[in-house]
């Protein structure tokens, strides 16, 4: 359903917002080597949630990651959004194209209507799980385990 991408920018953002000081910078080898992510890949994954204004990022030997967005506002939808788009949740299976969400009744094909509410209830979940949530369900200020 998600992409590895979009999962692994998931983990990394979890990650980022489980440390105790929000805005102090955390580098890219460290949550490469405590996910277990290629740290290449991990790179750009978290240069393009820097570019959608999720992350900040800083360069040089004290560089690395914080949250722009409060984890307090901050969903899983978000992310998903922002690396993967609404793709998942906006196209139809079989044609490829634009689902009519509006009016279900015009499905253009035979899995819209059964599929719709399911794609309805997932983007309603994703939207609803902060990562101050996730963070404070997963032990506090301890990393997310994998």
């Amino acid at each position: 359903m998600l992409s590895a991408t979009c999962k692994y920018g998931i983990r990394a953002v979890i990650f980022i917002a489980s440390k105790p000081e929000q805005k102090s910078n955390t580098g890219l080898k460290e949550i490469s080597e405590k996910l277990k992510i290629p740290q290449p890949y991990l790179a750009k994954i978290l240069q393009v949630l820097a570019r959608k204004k999720i992350l900040h990022s800083t360069k040089g030997p004290h560089g690395g990651f914080y949250l722009l967005v409060p984890a307090s506002k901050l969903t899983l939808m978000d992310i998903i959004d922002a690396i993967d788009g609404r793709n998942f949740f906006d196209s139809c299976y079989i044609t490829g194209e634009k689902c009519n969400f509006d009016h279900p009744v015009d499905g253009v094909c035979v899995l819209h209507n059964d599929l719709r509410m399911e794609k309805v209830r997932l983007e309603t979940f994703f939207s609803s799980k902060t990562l101050e949530a996730i963070v404070s369900q997963s032990g506090g200020d301890q990393p997310v385990k994998n």
